[in-house]
């Protein structure tokens, strides 16, 4: 496979096509909808709600160019035994992890609320991974899906920027991957933490990562 070019920040980013993925995450009822998680903690979901048409140009293109898509969804089991009370008990939220809410119970798997919202709902054969902490590599099988695919660069999108977004591109640069965030598909529900999290992902020739609109990553895949 020939190597492809993105009119990046800091600087141009190159990668192959048969070794790349996009990670999607979070993009889930719970924090893009009205009655989920995020509006318990007293966020404006419509901030979130914005992305949606980009993350679905995005990965449209991924579908389109035959490149791995992967979902990401944080939630926990229902009897909560793997959200320690360092992660349920902090705050003030309207509701917390695993209380009754509008779309069943709050980040727990298998409830309404738990699930992609349908504009990007995974199709057959797109890996869906459920974590239940920030990045995407803890207790879950992606380290392992991604080496069987021999998946060397890595795409971003999702919510939040600055939590499981950031927190899994931290990961995925110390285990030795490539890693390009989508700018335009991602967002936060503080403006301030997302050019933050971007400034702090480019710093110092791309400490974290690279960085890239939807519009320039599409074009150096010509769909």
């Amino acid at each position: 496979m020939n190597e492809l070019m993105i009119q990046a920040r800091p600087h141009i980013f190159n990668f192959q096509t048969d070794a790349s993925a996009l990670i999607v995450i979070d993009m889930q009822r719970d924090f893009i909808d009205s009655g989920g998680f995020g509006e318990s903690l007293g966020n404006d979901v419509s901030r979130l709600q914005k992305i949606i048409p980009t993350v679905k140009q995005l990965i449209s293109g991924f579908r389109d160019a035959g490149i791995t898509i992967i979902h990401t969804r944080e939630c926990h089991l229902p009897d909560l035994s793997d959200c320690p009370d360092a992660k349920r008990y902090r705050g003030s939220p309207g509701l917390r992890i695993g209380d009754s809410g509008p779309m069943g119970r709050l980040l727990v798997k298998g409830e309404p609320g738990v699930e992609i919202i349908p504009a990007l709902a995974p199709i057959p054969g797109e890996k869906v991974i459920d974590k239940p902490g920030k990045g995407a590599f803890y207790q879950t099988d992606l380290e392992g899906f991604l080496q069987d695919q021999h998946i060397e660069t890595l795409f971003f999108a999702g919510v939040t920027t600055e939590v499981c977004v950031q927190t899994t591109m931290r990961e995925a640069n110390d285990r030795g991957y490539f890693c390009l965030l989508a700018r335009d598909a991602t967002e936060s529900y503080f403006d301030a933490f997302k050019q933050t999290t971007i400034d702090m992902i480019e710093a110092q020739g791309a400490i974290v990562g690279w960085t890239a609109t939807v519009d320039d990553i599409l074009a150096s895949l010509h769909v």
